[in-house]
């Protein structure tokens, strides 16, 4: 009885030191809304993106330069569609975290744990159980209420574009699942080609934009480059290889309940650091959407 009793003890903390740094992932990640809106503007927005990207992208490539070699030619291939998949998403939420409050838009990009099992669905033809598809309406009618705070008027551009970054999220996960070349290949690799190609979009679109990554750089006070440090080395970087480490020691499904929680950390940084205020509808919205996208989370399995 001893010997099976031991283990059972020691295991709930050597699980806690698991998911401790994978939540500290979904807190930096919740916590990106508001330093990306913090950073950029209208105008700046391809701007910040080619340096917060530029800056990682050495490192992923120099830490993955032997599986980089390995990958065959159809593999480049996928992981470049990937990439430009990867360049809409980014643009589309930090073009919309622009028109909206960091709260808002932590809560609606999370719709995409409700629409890829959805999207799944559709493309295998199999209905969803009726929990997920009243977990989906859950969901959705808090985002009608999250977008309403101040009053049933249209949703801003802000929100409007967050749902199209979850809608375009969906379509990447899609992807990666369909495109063969690529599921054989290290997630070290796969996600250097897939920034490379999206950094290629984001300085091709630069070359016309108002500002240009070097006259926006150079425009940066000390807030400016440690909002942009903390997007690059703690959102990409660190959060990057701490899934890497974490999926050999835990379950995948364990990871991903963890980072689920990363909606309710934007809510949290929008609150208490960026002043943000969501009313009474707004914050009955927010309870909604995490109620609606957990439930859902467990009814698809």
């Amino acid at each position: 009885m001893s010997s099976i009793a031991v283990p059972g003890a020691l295991a709930p903390r050597r699980a806690w030191l698991t998911d401790l740094p994978v939540l500290l992932v979904a807190v930096v990640w919740g916590a990106s809304y508001l330093a990306a809106k913090d950073i950029t503007t209208a105008r700046t927005v391809i701007a910040v993106l080619v340096l917060r990207f530029a800056v990682v992208l050495p490192v992923l490539v120099i830490a993955g330069r032997r599986a980089l070699r390995a990958l065959t030619a159809e593999q480049w291939r996928g992981a470049a569609l990937l990439g430009l998949i990867l360049s809409g998403i980014f643009l589309l939420e930090t073009y919309g975290v622009v028109h909206t409050s960091a709260t808002n838009a932590g809560l609606i990009i999370s719709l995409t744990m409700i629409f890829t099992p959805l999207a799944e669905a559709a493309v295998t033809r199999v209905r969803p159980p009726r929990a997920f598809l009243a977990a989906a309406g859950v969901s959705v009618l808090g985002v009608v209420l999250l977008t309403q705070g101040g009053g049933f008027t249209r949703p801003s551009l802000g929100d409007l574009l967050m749902l199209l970054a979850a809608l375009a999220r969906t379509v990447h996960v899609l992807a990666m699942s369909r495109i063969k070349a690529v599921q054989g290949a290290d997630a070290l690799p796969l996600t250097s080609v897939q920034l490379g190609a999206a950094v290629a979009v984001f300085a091709l679109l630069s070359t016309g934009a108002d500002a240009t990554p070097w006259s926006t750089a150079a425009g940066f006070g000390a807030r400016e480059w440690a909002g942009l440090l903390f997007l690059s080395a703690f959102c990409t970087l660190f959060a990057f290889f701490v899934q890497m480490w974490a999926v050999r020691r835990t379950s995948p499904s364990r990871v991903s309940l963890l980072l689920g929680t990363e909606p309710l950390w934007a809510a949290a940084a929008g609150i208490a650091l960026g002043g943000e205020r969501l009313g009474a509808a707004g914050l009955a919205g927010g309870v909604l959407v995490l109620a609606g996208t957990a439930w859902g989370r467990r009814s698809a399995g």
